[in-house]
């Protein structure tokens, strides 16, 4: 590849990882651009965990063997086996260079032999690897190979592979700010659960799946009693402890049900959003959330109100609705100060009050609605 072909890759490569919107992506992005840009026939991306001392394998990509998983969960090496990357090279970082360097079958003197054994078992005959430098220290490395009776990489290859390794490290960098953004913008500073935000966009899409596809959609709203008096007798900091206190139990609770959203809604009120899951399984989480949020210092526990795409409810076609059935329940929990969930479908009354008129469209306006008389017995 001449000078013109090796500028287009870079930019190629650079495009690639900025339009990438997931890690994932971003990972995929850098280990093909790699792969392409030295006319390999297989890469790698791997995160060097300084604390396992270990490196994990982020990505493969291209000619994989068995075993060679795109995203694997647990392909991690032993750092001490390839000194290259945590050794002498931290001294080159620290004066600034990361070079990358060359192994081939067979290995020669100076080559590591974990590599080159690496590069047998897989019937490949040469690799380039590049340290990826990030913040001033070592993140990881780009492994690019050929196969057994390909052209060896030279010198001018690592030369190359060392320029790509510092635009994926870019590119890298980008995709953590990113990610922080996302982060920031999707979860509740405080207790770090999820927001309000990140409960609209996820229940959007969960009722979307239940239409399509019929599978039970679950929400979980819960009113945190006892908050106002807390902090008027103890202090908002008590306060703030008791929120996060409130927040590991739903956090706790909320893993027994998979994949299970646990969301700080604002204030006093959270949430639990569940895809899957049956009701009866929902509530059963929803009772012992309300046991063990009983026990908290300070607290007056909770009142919890569930709406199940699983319990007779009627049609759900939008997330506001399945909202305004969770929210008439937890009213009527709260009203009632009952020691457990209310559950709309099962208890008379819930579907009348979410239909009543509210005095405006904010749903914390909801709670000023009258509530209807229970239907006689």
């Amino acid at each position: 590849m001449g000078v013109d072909g090796r500028l287009r890759a870079v930019v190629s490569l650079a495009q690639a990882m900025a339009s990438a919107h997931t890690p994932r992506d971003s990972w995929r992005a850098a280990a093909e651009g790699a792969r392409e840009a030295l006319a390999g026939s297989f890469a790698a991306l791997s995160l060097w965990e300084r604390d396992l001392g270990r490196l994990r394998v982020l990505v493969n990509a291209g000619e994989r063997v068995a075993g060679e998983e795109e995203f694997p969960e647990d392909e991690t090496y032993p750092v001490h086996q390839f000194p290259q990357i945590a050794e002498f090279l931290h001294e080159r970082w620290a004066g600034g260079g990361a070079n990358a360097w060359v192994e081939t079958v067979p290995g020669e003197p100076g080559s590591c032999d974990q590599r080159v054994a690496a590069l047998r078992r897989r019937g490949r005959g040469c690799c380039v690897i590049a340290p990826i430098v990030l913040h001033g220290r070592a993140w990881g490395e780009l492994y690019v190979a050929r196969p057994l009776g390909a052209p060896h990489f030279e010198a001018d290859d690592a030369d190359f592979a060392t320029v790509i390794a510092s635009v994926v490290a870019a590119g890298i960098a980008q995709t953590e700010r990113l990610e922080e953004v996302r982060r920031l913008a999707f979860t509740d500073p405080l207790t770090g659960l999820a927001n309000r935000r990140a409960v609209d966009m996820r229940l959007d899409e969960a009722v979307a799946r239940h239409r399509a596809e019929e599978c039970v959609v679950s929400l979980v709203v819960c009113d945190l009693n006892g908050l106002k008096t807390v902090n008027d007798t103890h202090g908002h900091a008590a306060g703030d402890r008791l929120l996060e206190r409130f927040s590991t139990v739903l956090s706790l609770c909320g893993a027994k049900l998979p994949g299970a959203l646990a969301a700080r809604l604002g204030g006093d009120e959270f949430c639990l959003l569940t895809v899957g899951p049956p009701a009866d399984e929902v509530i059963a989480v929803a009772r012992e959330l309300c046991e063990r949020a009983a026990e908290l210092d300070f607290g007056e526990g909770v009142a919890c109100g569930i709406a199940s795409t699983g319990d007779p409810i009627g049609d759900v076609r939008s997330a506001r609705r399945l909202f305004r059935l969770a929210d008439a329940a937890q009213y009527r929990a709260k009203a009632a100060r009952a020691p457990e969930p209310v559950v709309a479908g099962r208890d008379s009354g819930i579907l009348r009050l979410a239909d009543a008129p509210p005095p405006a469209a904010d749903r914390r306006r909801f709670r000023d609605a009258p509530v209807p008389p229970a239907p006689p017995d």
